[in-house]
């Protein structure tokens, strides 16, 4: 300790000021560090599987409690519709062949042979978007599952580009019905990643004007 105060008497005023700041600055970067450390510990730890569970949450042992039987298309359309299995089947209705379910990281979760379905572009020409004139295209269109999950498309994207030849409601998947994923399903098989916009459990189409 005396040595050490004798050396500090030595130094020059502007030394021991630089030398002091440069010993606080060192102290103040080890406390940061050692914060960091603490919270990343703390913070919970997620799987790829939990990331991917993200689209719909709600627990799997629940999905029974989510099935709706029935979607509804509603906001600014002319005609407002209720939607079932049946009524889709007596609509131009679609069969493709291996379709696949990609997440946002890129794991493929399902790989189905073949699925029935009708293009969303149809349901929506029967039930008549209210345009005011030819020209007002402002709207977008909310696919909203039981469990509150969404996934939202623009007119120009459906009606003006090639996404719009490739979003379905699908109804059936390898020769049987969706009862598990609820009875109807949204995806948009013009994505490059197909899981954000697979909406299970689907109870609602909602047109909007934008405001």
């Amino acid at each position: 300790m005396l040595f050490r105060n004798k050396i500090f008497k030595q130094l020059p005023m502007k030394k021991l000021t630089k030398l002091i700041a440069v010993a606080m600055i060192a102290i103040t970067t080890l406390q940061c560090k050692k914060s960091e450390t603490v919270v990343t510990e703390n913070q919970p730890r997620t799987s790829q599987n939990s990331s991917e569970k993200e689209n719909h949450k709600h627990d799997e042992k629940d999905d029974l409690k989510y099935i709706s039987k029935e979607v509804k298309v509603t906001g600014d359309v002319v005609n407002q519709l209720t939607l079932t299995v049946d009524s889709l089947k007596k609509m131009n209705v679609k069969e493709l062949n291996d379709m696949k379910i990609v997440c946002q990281s890129g794991i493929t979760k399902d790989d189905i042979k073949t699925t029935k379905g009708v293009l969303l572009t149809d349901i929506l020409e029967k039930a008549k978007i209210a345009q005011q004139e030819h020209k007002d295209r402002n709207f977008y269109i909310v696919a909203r599952a039981s469990d509150d999950y969404k996934a939202t498309f623009s007119w120009a994207e459906l009606f003006n580009s090639p996404t719009g030849e490739k979003v379905y409601v699908l109804f059936e998947q390898n020769g049987q019905p969706l009862k598990e994923k609820g009875e109807m399903i949204v995806v948009s098989l013009n994505d490059t990643k197909t899981g954000p916009r697979h909406v299970k459990w689907l109870k609602n189409i909602e047109v909007n004007r934008v405001k």
